[in-house]
């Protein structure tokens, strides 16, 4: 048995992730199950069943907490689910429900904010105060940590950083409003201008047909220097450096750490996004500027950032 350590919930539309965490950021034991994302009730004896799991691994873990990030609008109280775009959740009790139901204390966070608190604890930022994290994924998320502290506003649901406007009018997004850098800069985005133009290589990639085109195609086909591929992601990168040298303009964070699934793309990605921020950053030449980095947790920072959180 191993002392300090709590437990870490990741969950998700598709898969509800789970690992206990010790108080360096070192994963302990970690397990994963399909998400029932459909039915709240589910959710939640799911989550339970498998903290208990995780808790009677080899040797036994005596948990002190339990921290879940999840994929929607978290409420100040660091408990209800206000809203999740993907999940069955509607003013959700969750960590009233999981504490019930585990006997534990329960600090829930929005998944893209436990994330951004695992990098800055334990990955990317971890010698910052200040850090904005960009996840680039099927959409574009992160969180922002500011003075040491998670900034979470008001009413809990700061740091939507996927639905700041870029282009007024310009393309739907899928909050209902128009013009979102998601619309732009995440995976989504890229899968949609490589369909409407692959390279040969990319449709090779997807069998000769243009609507199974995926993003890791497009970053594979990169790789290999397809130029048409190539492009996309720095089209990507485009818009990501524009994003960001908004949010640097207001947040002034000491480092911008990089997630999400497009992020595999490397350079590819983060050079062009660093050309665009360095062009278009305000006071340029007579600030100090944010350095633009990779995260280095990957899937596991929401977990570890969510273990963290429970742990504080």
């Amino acid at each position: 048995m191993t002392g300090d350590l709590t437990c870490g919930i990741d969950i998700g539309g598709t898969k509800i992730a789970g690992a206990v965490v010790d108080a360096a950021g070192t994963v302990v034991a970690e397990a994963r199950v399909e998400s029932p994302a459909t039915d709240a009730a589910a959710i939640g004896t799911t989550v339970a069943a498998l903290v208990t799991e995780l808790a009677g691994g080899p040797g036994g873990h005596s948990l002190r907490a339990v921290g879940v990030g999840a994929a929607g609008y978290v409420a100040a109280d660091r408990s209800t689910v206000l809203f999740a775009p993907n999940i069955a959740w509607r003013n959700e009790p969750l960590g009233a429900d999981l504490t019930r139901r585990t006997g534990l204390p329960v600090v829930v966070e929005n998944d893209a904010n436990a994330a951004a608190w695992g990098e800055f604890r334990h990955g990317a930022g971890r010698d910052a105060d200040d850090q904005l994290m960009v996840t680039v994924g099927t959409g574009v998320g992160g969180g922002v940590v500011t003075g040491g502290r998670l900034l979470r506003g008001a009413h809990g649901v700061a740091a939507e950083i996927g639905h700041l406007c870029v282009v007024p009018d310009g393309l739907p997004c899928g909050c209902g409003n128009r013009g979102c850098l998601e619309s732009y800069a995440s995976g989504t985005a890229l899968v949609r201008a490589a369909q409407a133009a692959p390279s040969a290589a990319i449709l090779d990639a997807a069998g000769g047909d243009a609507a199974a085109i995926t993003g890791p195609m497009v970053t594979a086909a990169a790789v290999t220097g397809d130029a048409v591929a190539v492009g996309l992601l720095a089209e990507l990168g485009g818009w990501l450096g524009h994003g960001i040298a908004s949010l640097v303009a207001v947040l002034d964070p000491a480092v911008v750490v990089i997630g999400g699934g497009v992020a595999a793309a490397g350079d590819l990605l983060l050079d062009p996004a660093r050309t665009a921020f360095d062009r278009e950053l305000t006071g340029r030449g007579y600030r100090p500027r944010a350095e633009i980095v990779p995260a280095v947790l990957g899937n596991r920072a929401g977990m570890i950032g969510a273990a963290d959180l429970a742990r504080e």
